[in-house]
């Protein structure tokens, strides 16, 4: 497995992985199919991204296939620059594989690279999956959103993380 920061000529397979995330994924923000993922949206989002000091996308390769990513999306203003919100997602049937924590690591180096000094998240409490990669890498528990997500008509409290480097 190969972890690395994301390039051009991947956006159609990020595309395809962020939908296959979307449709596998319980507590991911979109719904599966409740916004238009396609390839050209994904090349504006990575170069965009490429463009900017304090943002990244990091993919996990195995076998020449996308199985997981990594966005580090910087604050703008001069006050937050120092500070990344991330959003993950690793397909089904690699979960537990160790690809989290990989793609966790490389984000630390890159972000101590870039001078940035917070990383944050936010992650439903019942993602019990997720509190355990986050709690291993390092995160800490800041605060809750209650009522935060409405998932399957059920009001689900999320939980604000950070990681200070």
């Amino acid at each position: 497995m190969i972890i690395r920061g994301v390039k051009s000529p991947d956006a159609e397979k990020l595309a395809y992985l962020i939908k296959e995330v979307g449709n596998s994924a319980k507590y991911m923000l979109w719904e599966a199919d409740e916004r238009r993922i396609q390839a050209d949206n994904q090349l504006e989002m990575i170069e965009s991204m490429q463009a900017s000091e304090n943002s990244t996308i990091l993919v996990a390769e195995m076998d020449e296939d996308l199985v997981g990513y990594l966005f580090a999306i910087g604050g703008k203003a001069r006050r937050n620059k120092h500070s990344v919100y991330i959003v993950i997602g690793i397909l089904q049937g690699k979960r537990e594989q160790g690809i989290g924590t990989k793609l966790f690591k490389k984000l630390d180096h890159w972000a101590k690279q870039h001078h940035i000094h917070r990383l944050e998240l936010t992650v439903a409490t019942k993602n019990e999956a997720g509190l355990s990669l986050y709690k291993k890498a390092e995160f800490e528990m800041e605060g809750t959103k209650r009522h935060s997500l409405l998932i399957d008509d059920e009001f689900v409290v999320e939980y604000n993380m950070a990681k200070l480097l």
